[in-house]
């Protein structure tokens, strides 16, 4: 047995210094993207497809010109963009004209897509005017969290809802998360003006629902009984595990942090979208740490979902995540990646 010892003192140096040179790996990884959240490329700019004139692009620090801003991120997604573009139209349209004061805009963020992406969004600003359906074009891949973000910065909406090109999520479910946004935002003006007068009687017309930072997030987590009964074991073990994961990065409060269906006011978004670093999947899971830092309330709501071919996830993606979740984790807690107020 002599033999052994050496073979297991072997694996064990091996061990440690590949677990070293992990940990130094996210230590150097972490500091390198300090300044991720201020690196704003070039100020987007709006070309409009019928006259050809550039139109100019609004910064969410602006006031706000539209009631509800949606915001999509799409990648290769020439297939599936117009059956949802088509039904979100449709609902911002037929909500329009039932009350005269909602006012919309829909942002495609073209996140470098090969395909015919490009072409189907333009060919909506041409049918909808500039003013109502708008294009960024991020020029190549940057991620999901990324195209997201640049959205949200340049969108003009008092409320700011992203939502995925494939159309998973029923557009009409935003009205659950305004209304529940709506409901808080009451309830903190309440006590807003309680605070300073003492006085809650009257409403406080003059405070707007885009100047308190409120989130909303979309949850499937009442499908997921079902979901546990439909999956091979591996995948409900992976499930499971980056939950875990999530609540030791995050902390608990949101049961479904990945359902791309989140909806945001004007002033939660200035915080959270100034600061947010990661680029790609997690970019969800560091939103609700921010939301913890700034004491923005989360409010989870169950929504409408159906599972669309297509789908850009895939197992591969998990080790991409929980290196995101590591970065996120030694970033805030360490002190190296600064929060802006």
């Amino acid at each position: 047995m002599g033999w052994l010892w050496p073979i297991v003192e072997f694996i064990v140096i091996v061990a440690l210094v590949l677990l070293l040179g992990l940990v130094a790996a996210i230590v150097f990884e972490s500091f390198r993207r300090r300044f991720n959240h201020i690196h704003l490329e070039a100020h987007p700019i709006f070309e409009d497809p019928n006259s050809l004139k550039q139109v100019p692009c609004p910064y969410v620090f602006d006031p706000a010109e539209k009631y509800i801003s949606l915001i999509i991120p799409a990648f290769n997604e020439e297939d599936r963009l117009p059956g949802a573009l088509d039904e979100t139209m449709n609902y911002l349209q037929q909500r329009a004209a039932k009350d005269k004061s909602f006012s919309y805009e829909v942002l495609i963020v073209d996140d470098g897509s090969a395909d015919g992406t490009k072409r189907v969004a333009f060919d909506f600003v041409r049918k909808y005017t500039v003013d109502n359906v708008r294009v960024i074009l991020l020029g190549r891949n940057h991620g999901k969290g990324e195209a997201i973000r640049k959205g949200m910065l340049h969108s003009r909406g008092e409320l700011l809802l992203m939502l995925d090109a494939d159309g998973a999520t029923k557009v009409t479910d935003l009205e659950k998360l305004e209304n529940q946004l709506m409901f808080c935002h009451q309830i903190r003006a309440v006590a807003k003006k309680e605070e300073r007068f003492g006085d809650s009687t009257a409403s406080d017309s003059s405070s707007r629902i885009s100047d308190i930072p409120i989130a909303a997030f979309g949850s499937r987590a009442h499908l997921e009984e079902k979901a546990l009964a439909r999956r091979n074991w591996y995948r409900n073990f992976l499930m499971k595990g980056f939950h875990v994961v999530v609540l030791l990065a995050a902390g608990p409060g949101i049961r479904d942090t990945q359902c791309g269906f989140k909806m945001f006011t004007r002033a939660a978004a200035r915080k959270l979208f100034t600061n947010i670093r990661l680029k790609r999947w997690c970019f969800d899971v560091e939103l609700v740490y921010l939301c913890k830092w700034f004491c923005i309330p989360m409010i989870e709501i169950s929504v409408n979902w159906s599972e669309i071919p297509g789908s850009k996830v895939n197992p591969l993606s998990i080790p991409n995540m929980l290196w995101e979740m590591a970065l996120m984790s030694l970033g805030y807690r360490t002190g190296m990646w600064k929060i802006c107020n």
